[in-house]
Formats: structure tokens, sequence, C-alpha cells
């Protein structure tokens, strides 16, 4: 929708209007689905999924997310009207009833997402909750420095892809379940196939979305019912596991409270949980949300940010210089360290819009009938948030397919869900109540990996040589293709390793 001049007071989206862009979900499956709609914007054509009276499917937003008009729509419905305008689609709970949790993200509003938000909110993620858990990032990331450095030695290519997400996961693992990654009784494969199950899983689309009455049984003969079953049993399985563990008599004490500790507590004194009762399926439903919020964004963030650089090597050489003059020989950074960098931060940020993530945000529903600029949105048709085409957008984003973190200078525009321009974290009831314990995890990584090594590409292989491509698929997450492999040379300024 480039042409502004479009008559878009003819436009509806409803289940007949825009029947002719439909978009086949068989050849969605196999390509970047958020790269399909945003083609389809470029041409002026607003793509739909197979749609009956009961549930239109509209990807209407990412029909012109990339144009400066979705984010005055944003500006207009998302804050101050959003409980009466859209919810969380009932179609998502379809799947969410093979697992005994709930996950709070897909949950329709009311008492229960209230409840489940203010835990999340008031007794989790508060800013002098997360500082708790310092100590065990700054562990965590130094142990990944000493794995390096092992390599460092022999000037080995090492696979940090398999490194930064065994680092989000300990981190997460520690944090929530107060055990370690290796003590959970998941192996390193079986872990990241799960969470890779689940992303794709609840990035995907079910038969009964689209066909009334009988579409569950597709799903049941298609697999989609068991898969989903069996990789959240697994889930729900550990969590009892990890659960009953603290409940244990003989359980040793240790010297901070995890995220279980916390909700426990919250059950024995079955305070902030409004009229109902907190229970286990509650506690496991939290962990569902951290397991899958904390895990594979934090690496795939780190992950696309040292492609980038690794790319460009004047900016990881300003970025290096940054962290290096700023710590000094302190030999580590520190949390405390972070707030001195602000390229450091930058290159978050542009990593962000570049690179979110989540693509596509949660599915939303529309509750009533209303208009944003011209375009008629009718009740019960389900909004994806584009936020990959909204980074990319050429009317606001000076040369927006370029990795410049220098376009922050200046600037106040955040990832926090203000500024419409830039929704990684997505805006609103349903931002990510998380985003100070991500991004925190995320900058400690990068500075650290910055401030002890240079990095260099494996012989042979240039710049533009780096595969860049996105992994296929529909999933909750994007994630980088190919696997970042780099060669880490230890610092000439850093001598001692990490105790």
């Amino acid at each position: 929708m480039k042409n502004t001049d479009l008559q878009t007071s003819q436009i509806s989206f409803n289940g007949t209007r825009c029947s002719k862009h439909v978009a086949s979900f068989s050849t969605s499956i196999s390509i970047l689905f958020h790269k399909e709609v945003e083609s389809r914007e470029t041409k002026q054509q607003p793509p739909t999924w197979p749609s009956q009276a009961s549930n239109h499917r509209k990807l209407a937003p990412a029909w012109y997310s990339a144009t400066p008009i979705f984010m005055q729509a944003c500006q207009n419905i998302w804050p101050c009207n959003a409980s009466s305008t859209w919810r969380c689609p009932n179609s998502c709970n379809i799947l969410c009833r093979g697992c005994k949790s709930r996950l709070k993200g897909f949950t329709p509003y009311g008492d229960y997402w209230r409840e489940m938000r203010k835990i999340c909110v008031l007794e989790l993620f508060i800013v002098k909750r997360v500082q708790s858990y310092r100590s065990i990032r700054e562990e965590e990331v130094d142990s990944l420095i000493n794995l390096i450095s092992e390599s460092s030695s022999s000037a080995t290519p090492v696979n940090l892809t398999e490194m930064l997400f065994s680092l989000t996961a300990s981190i997460v693992f520690r944090i929530a379940f107060g055990t370690t990654f290796e003590r959970s009784g998941f192996n390193n494969h079986r872990f990241h196939q799960v969470v890779h199950d689940v992303q794709a899983m609840l990035g995907s689309y079910s038969a009964a979305e689209f066909i009334p009455y009988v579409g569950w049984i597709v799903d049941r003969l298609s697999g989609l019912h068991q898969r989903f079953e069996r990789t959240f049993n697994e889930l729900d399985r550990f969590f009892q596991y990890v659960v009953d563990n603290h409940l244990s008599a003989e359980r040793t004490k240790t010297d901070h409270e995890d995220i279980i500790d916390v909700l426990l507590k919250l059950v024995r004194e079955q305070t902030g949980f409004g009229a109902a009762q907190l229970s286990q399926d509650n506690i496991k439903a939290v962990l569902l949300n951290v397991f899958l919020g904390g895990v594979d964004t934090g690496a795939i963030t780190m992950i696309w940010a040292m492609a980038e650089l690794a790319k460009q090597p004047k900016l990881m050489k300003k970025a290096q210089d940054e962290v290096r003059t700023s710590i000094g020989n302190k030999g580590r950074v520190s949390e405390s360290d972070i707030d001195q960098l602000e390229y450091l931060k930058m290159i978050v940020k542009e990593t962000f819009r570049l690179h979110p993530p989540a693509a596509l945000l949660l599915p939303r529903e529309t509750i009533s009938h209303f208009k944003v600029n011209g375009f008629e949105v009718h009740p019960k048709t389900t909004i994806h948030i584009n936020a990959w085409a909204i980074g990319r957008d050429p009317g606001y984003w000076k040369s927006p397919e370029e990795f410049i973190p220098e376009r922050f200078v200046d600037s106040s525009t955040d990832f926090k869900g203000q500024h419409f321009e830039l929704l990684p974290f997505g805006s609103g009831r349903r931002v990510c109540p998380g985003i100070y314990m991500a991004t925190t995890m995320v900058e400690l990584g990068l500075a650290n990996l910055l401030y002890w090594f240079d990095w260099k590409l494996p012989d042979g292989m240039k710049e533009e040589d780096i595969n860049m491509e996105e992994e296929a698929g529909i999933s909750l997450t994007i994630s980088k293709k190919i696997a970042l492999n780099l060669v880490p040379a230890k610092y000439s300024g850093t001598h001692q390793k990490i105790a």
C-alpha cells in the first residue's frame, strides 16, 4: 500500500470482499511468512487466510504495517481502546487445551489473565527481583567466556549459535527452576528440539480454526494434536518435577529465591490471585511462559547482533573500543557497567528493529466493528501485527535494510511499547512483562563477548559470505538459518581467567 491515495474507504476486512487474496497455508509453511505478508503489502494486496462467517482470519495490519498509516492506526486504537477493540482469539485456546497449563500470551482477557499478569509484573519481573538474579547471569556469562577461551588458544571456530542458546537456557533454568541446565534432565539436542517444537506449534494454525465443528478431526488425523500433546506433556512432567523438588523437605537451600520459590510462597499465603485459589497448575503456566519467552528470544537476539557485527568489522571495532575503554583493566563486564555503554545499547535496539525475535506478534481478535483510517474492520477478525515489516518501513526508517546502530544517536525511540515504529515486545496490556530481564541478559552477554575477544571469520570466508537467511517456516520466533561460527582470539588487554 505504498500509494497513500488508494481509496481505503472501499476496503472492508471481512470474509467476502478480500476473498481473491487468500494465502495458501501449504505454501506459507515453506516460506518466510512475515516476508510473504510484507511482499503482498507492496502489491496492495491484503493477505488473508481461508475464512468463514464465524472467524475472519486477516493479516490486516500486516497489509499496511510497513507504512506510516499503520503507526497512526496503532496510536489510535492500541493504548486506549484495546479492551473494547480486540482480545486473544478463542481459536488459540484450541491448541492450548492439550496442556494443563495455560499460556498467558494466548489467554483471553478476563480475571485469570489479569491475575496472572499481576503476578508477573508485581512479583516476578519487577526491577528489584530481576536485579536479585544478577549473580546468576554474571556467573553463567563467566562460564561461557571461559569455555570460549579454551577454543581461542587453538584458533578454532566456535558455534556461537549453540553456545548462546546454552547460555540463555542456563540463566533461565537457574532463575526459574533453581537448577542448572546440566541437572535438568534435558540433553542439549533434545532441549533445543523441544523449544523449536513448541515455538513452531504455537506459531502454526490448526484446521479447527478454519473448519467449524469438524476441524478438530483433521488436526487429529494430521498428527498436530498428538505432537502438541506429546511436547507439552514432556514439559509438564519436567515442571512438575522441579515443583515437587522445591516442595521436598530434603531440598538444599539456595542463596536466592527462584521463581518457583516466589510462586510457592504465594500458594501458601494465597495472596496475589484475587478470589481464585492459586494452584500448582498456575505455577506451571507461569513457568511455561518464562521458559518460552526467556530461552529462545535472548539467544536469537545475541546471535543476530554478532552476525551483523561480523559482517561489518568497523562496527565491531567501534563497539569493542567502547567496552574496552569503559571497562579498562577491570577484567570483566558486570551489569553495573552496562549503563555506560551507549553504543552497545544502540546495537541492541538496531538488532530488535532489523531482527525482532517474533516477526509476527501474538494474534488478536477484534470484538467490535470499527474503522481505522478508512478501513472497516469487522468483529471476529484475527489481526496479526507484523513487527518485522514495521521495523523496515522506509517511510520511517532511512535505509531500513541496513544495520546502522548510529540511527539511534540522540533518538528517544525505544522498544518498550510506547513507540509504534519499534515493537519487538508488543505494546499495550499484552506487552511482554519480561523486557527488563531479557534486555539485561542480552546486553551483558554481548558486552562480554566484545570485551574479551576479537572475532574473525573462519579461513577462506569473507564478510559477504556470512549467510543472513532466516529460518523458513511458521514459528513464533525467527532464527538465523545457518549457525554462526566465528573464530575467537583473546584480546591482548585481558590476561587473567575468570574465576
